[in-house]
């Protein structure tokens, strides 16, 4: 596989070893293009959950919306959400989030972008935001980092095709995941990880086995070892199979 576009297994294994997780994005990666929830991809993660599998939610959406998905898929691994600057667990009849970046930071950058004159608008759910700000992906990324940027500000702009999202510099969902499976003893070699952005790159080159699509960006494309044909939630259960981790 190359990041040209071609698909497939960039090295075949001689054997695909037991995965102790699957770790997913949700937007592009659980649904089709409008957004909504494939039920091919739900009867994929229930099937996983009811063979002991825990699945792993790593997503730009904020926490609210990932719990109750969570919730009304009956997983059972930790959240990664807004972009890596939440974790959340629950064990023992306690939920517990921990923040992993400075929300003051993404707000003072926010201000200076719009003093700068551009047009960047703020999502609708950025009121329930607590480590980052997400913009709305009307202006080009480029001429976002370039301003931020010239101000030397420790903040990265991270576009996901949904959004860009302003974030501490050092965060992402990478060292977020590995901050969540820290508890299990794991790492991301242990996890079977399917995205589609940009800012899932870091996590899939990081993983055992790492899945995009071929509706999945270029980085996306790149950084995974397996990039299913399908596109969207149905190049989420072709990557499944491909793992060995969904036989039906």
């Amino acid at each position: 596989m190359t990041g040209s576009g071609s698909v497939g297994l960039r090295r075949p294994p001689r054997s695909l070893p037991r995965y102790r997780a699957v770790v997913t994005d949700v937007d592009g990666t659980l649904t089709g293009p409008d957004r909504r929830i494939d039920p091919r991809a739900i009867r994929a993660v229930r099937g996983l959950e009811e063979r002991g599998i825990p699945v792993v939610l790593a997503t730009g959406n904020v926490l609210p919306i990932a719990l109750a998905l969570h919730r009304s898929l009956g997983l059972s691994g930790p959240i990664v959400a807004e972009n890596g600057g939440l974790v959340y667990r629950h064990s023992r009849d306690e939920d517990r989030v921990e923040r992993l970046a400075d929300r003051t930071v993404a707000l003072r950058a926010f201000r200076v972008l719009r003093s700068a004159g551009v047009p960047v608008r703020r999502l609708f759910t950025d009121r329930w935001r607590e480590t980052e700000v997400a913009l709305e992906p009307t202006v080009p990324v480029g001429r976002v980092r370039r301003v931020l940027a010239s101000h030397r500000l420790p903040v990265d702009a991270i576009p996901t095709g949904y959004a860009i999202h302003l974030m501490q510099r050092g965060a992402g969902k990478l060292p977020a995941l590995e901050r969540a499976l820290a508890p299990m003893g794991w790492t991301p070699l242990d996890c079977v990880v399917l995205g589609d952005g940009d800012n899932d790159a870091g996590m899939l080159r990081a993983s055992g086995f790492g899945v995009s699509f071929a509706s999945g960006s270029a980085r996306a494309r790149r950084a995974a070892r397996y990039v299913a044909r399908s596109a969207f939630a149905a190049g989420f259960v072709e990557g499944l199979k491909a793992s060995g981790l969904l036989v039906r």
